[in-house]
């Protein structure tokens, strides 16, 4: 499979990103003006807001911090996001100061089009920077410093990518992780 394929196959799971609103919330008095927000503080810190176009949720802190999860796209946080601050504003709260969405997590999957011998790549690949234990995780888990990122690798050729903190650094790991297991004479 072609370095275009492998990149191709590149698909967006969840993007994790932080923001603000600069001040302080009631979360119980919220938690009774948004629709269809859930706060449980005896489970979760935080009220969860759940969005449907684009589908995420977005947890709502006391010190006004907002992390929204679940969504498929940096645009999909954006956009999720500015619901939760249109619902704020609509309830009084200022929104002037909110901070721009920091993308905290972008976890992707890919396909390297091959099945994977996990055992010789865990030897190949070295031991300071592979996890593979078999009974605890079907997968070996290959950390890489550059791009900066964690890779989940498959027998079935399926990888994981985590870490990222944009799209162009999962593409980056596809590449990275290609190359090496081509160079040891292990990519199908």
């Amino acid at each position: 499979m072609s370095h275009e394929t492998r990149l191709e196959s590149l698909e967006i799971q969840n993007v994790v990103a932080s923001s603000a609103i600069g001040q302080e919330l009631d979360l119980e008095s919220l938690s009774n003006d948004v629709t269809g927000a859930e706060f449980n503080p005896d489970n979760f810190p935080g009220l969860v807001y759940r969005t449907q176009e684009p589908k995420a949720a977005n947890l709502i802190f006391r010190s006004g911090k907002i992390v929204c999860t679940g969504a498929s796209s940096i645009d999909g946080v954006n956009r999720a996001l500015d619901q939760v601050f249109e619902e704020l504003g609509s309830l009084g709260i200022p929104i002037d100061n909110r901070e721009e969405a920091t993308v905290q997590n972008i976890v992707s999957s890919a396909d390297l089009g091959t099945t994977l011998n996990l055992n010789a790549l865990a030897i190949g690949l070295g031991l300071e920077n592979v996890e593979y234990e078999p009974e605890q995780f079907p997968g070996l888990v290959y950390r890489i410093d550059e791009p900066n990122v964690v890779v989940l690798l498959f027998g079935s050729g399926k990888i994981v990518i985590t870490g990222a903190k944009k799209v162009e650094f999962a593409r980056e790991a596809i590449q990275v992780v290609s190359d090496e297991i081509d160079s040891l004479g292990l990519l199908g």
